[in-house]
């Protein structure tokens, strides 16, 4: 038996499919055996396994703060003088002692002459204190939401995530 061989093969026909047919037989003592060749034709689609929604809430909440607070008050002490100021003597004028700003007060008296008269002094003293003080200030913080949706799931947006959605994104904040 004559195995397949240039003769036989080259009676062989190709089909329109590419797929070989075989010859007529010229005698029976040769067998012509057909040969197959598979042939792979490779694609790619696009193909949607989900969809995902991420979208930005913004979170409020108080944050205590400890600040210090400056005041500043005003003392004010009248001191009643009384002293007729001397012709040519000069009329004492505003000064500073330390931390007290003394500024004089005259009052003009009917004497047989015309004198100048102290009538008092305000002595303006000055305190600084700082105080603290505890208050709240609301601060503001965003954070993402993701959701992961089914494939075939309306586009129209939920009002609340859903509850294991939630307790993900609330947890991850601090």
């Amino acid at each position: 038996m004559n195995p397949v061989g240039v003769e036989a093969m080259s009676d062989q026909g190709e089909s329109a499919d590419g797929v070989l047919t075989p010859a007529p037989a010229a005698s029976p003592e040769v067998q012509i055996l057909p040969i197959v060749e598979e042939r792979l034709l490779l694609g790619k689609r696009q193909v949607v396994t989900g969809k995902v929604r991420v979208r930005s809430v913004t979170d409020e909440f108080e944050q205590p703060i400890r600040q210090s607070l400056d005041t500043e008050t005003v003392d004010v002490e009248r001191i009643a003088i009384d002293r007729l100021i001397e012709p040519g003597e000069a009329a004492p004028s505003l000064r500073t002692e330390g931390d007290v700003t003394i500024l004089p007060i005259f009052e003009e008296v009917l004497v047989v002459e015309k004198r100048l008269l102290l009538k008092e002094e305000l002595r303006i003293g000055r305190r600084h204190t700082t105080d603290m003080t505890d208050t709240s200030v609301v601060l503001r913080k965003q954070r993402a939401v993701i959701e992961r949706l089914a494939p075939d799931s309306a586009d129209a947006l939920q009002d609340e995530p859903s509850p294991d959605t939630r307790s993900r994104t609330e947890n991850n904040h601090d």
